[in-house]
């Protein structure tokens, strides 16, 4: 009995293990996101292993790290800027809205209505955009397409991945003050542990856009809707290599 429970391959000791993998993996974010513009490639780097740790899939955390975020360097860099920009210019747009124009106006209604609904969007993309970066290669405009595509199409999910990461950063704020044994699990798993959470969604989803086996059914209702995807998505292994552009 005993044997058996300090055996690694119990499922209690590799789960444990999978949380070790996510203090390595906010330690490697950390570091491989000071310089700011590469905070995509970390962030696409991250998802790449918490999706395989929720599979199972058995490898190496820094090595398969740095092999997505090598593999994704320049694509997911070009991502992360435009959505750095466009979040930008939604913030700066918001500002201008709630800070310049005054009173009553059925321009500043119709302005901040525009406004919530194109941020909302942006927070439906952002997302989606680097898990989807990890999972399929595609081209920079069919990734944020698919993005935009697949939060709406799986809105509920969208909805419960945000809420599941705003009540996290809630949490994690409160904690820091009246509650700092919390922070130090905070700052130990870091941005990791939101991904790791979000990846069991994220599997759930993606599972219905993988190829099929030859000679296997496709009983999905949801791949003649995104046909394109399955033309132009190639799935992301150890092996495998990006399509040539």
């Amino acid at each position: 009995m005993f044997q058996s429970f300090f055996n690694y391959d119990n499922p209690v000791w590799r789960y444990i293990g999978k949380f070790g993998d996510l203090i390595i993996l906010n330690i490697l974010w950390i570091i491989c996101s000071i310089p700011i513009f590469t905070i995509g490639a970390s962030t696409t780097a991250v998802y790449y292993v918490t999706l395989k740790l929720v599979r199972d899939d058995d490898g190496y955390t820094i090595k398969s790290f740095f092999k997505s975020f090598r593999d994704n360097f320049k694509q997911a860099t070009i991502i992360w800027l435009i959505v750095l920009v466009t979040g930008l210019i939604l913030w700066f747009d918001l500002y201008f809205t709630f800070r310049v124009v005054t009173g009553n106006s059925i321009f500043r209604t119709i302005f901040t209505a525009a406004i919530g609904a194109l941020t909302i969007i942006w927070m439906f993309m952002s997302t989606y955009v680097f898990p989807l970066q990890s999972r399929f290669y595609n081209p920079v405009k069919r990734t944020l397409f698919n993005s935009l595509f697949m939060s709406i199409r799986h809105f509920f999910h969208t909805l419960g991945m945000l809420a599941i990461d705003v009540a996290l950063l809630i949490l994690s704020y409160f904690s820091l003050f009246y509650a700092p044994q919390f922070t130090v699990l905070a700052l130990l798993f870091g941005f990791p542990l939101i991904a790791f959470i979000n990846s069991y969604i994220f599997n759930s989803i993606f599972k219905h856009y993988m190829p099929k086996e030859e000679g296997e059914e496709d009983s999905s209702q949801l791949r003649p809707i995104l046909e394109d995807v399955k033309l132009t998505s190639q799935s992301r292994s150890e092996d495998s290599k990006p399509e040539e552009s």
